[in-house]
């Protein structure tokens, strides 16, 4: 296998076990801590392979969100795109920030990512959530240096095998 069909594998694979992850059942105490994964996901590719990564594409992972969710239509969508733009306007710097910056630049996209979430909601007509609401940010914040280390990995061994 050439090493871009490689990568598209690599590429699509780990979109498509983000949204099994975002469906994973937790206990009803730790279902607030569970991370935003396709976010985090789309966070790393925009920054690893911008040309990849398009507002388009985070529109139709948001929309397969959706749909998988069952949640109102379009609303992951908004947040993915949202999220990718930011994400893929400021690459140049966020790309060169050790680690310990960049989870600290995820936690305030993920907090952004929850206030576009708390807004559709309330327009929706949807009751105020309660304070663990927030707490799903933190932990993508925690869970952010494992992704990243995760797919940078599975890039460097996919490099190192085609030398």
């Amino acid at each position: 296998m050439n090493r871009q069909r490689a990568q598209n594998w690599i590429f699509g694979v780990s979109l498509a076990l983000s949204l099994l992850l975002m469906l994973m059942p937790l206990p009803q105490t730790w279902a607030p801590l569970k991370p935003y994964w396709p976010a985090l996901v789309l966070v790393y590719w925009a920054l690893e392979l911008p040309e990849r990564v398009t507002l388009g594409l985070a529109f139709l992972v948001g929309l397969g969100a959706d749909v998988l969710d069952g949640a109102l239509l379009g609303e992951q969508a908004l947040r993915l795109v949202a999220l990718s733009f930011i994400v893929l306007r400021f690459r140049s710097r966020l790309r060169f920030f050790p680690m310990w910056q960049q989870a600290l630049a995820v936690l305030v996209l993920l907090l952004n990512d929850r206030v576009l979430l708390l807004l559709v909601r309330l327009f929706a007509g949807d009751p105020r959530p309660p304070a663990t609401f927030w707490l799903a940010p933190f932990t993508g914040t925690l869970a952010w240096p494992f992704v990243f280390l995760l797919l940078d990995d599975i890039r460097a061994r996919l490099r190192a095998k085609e030398t």
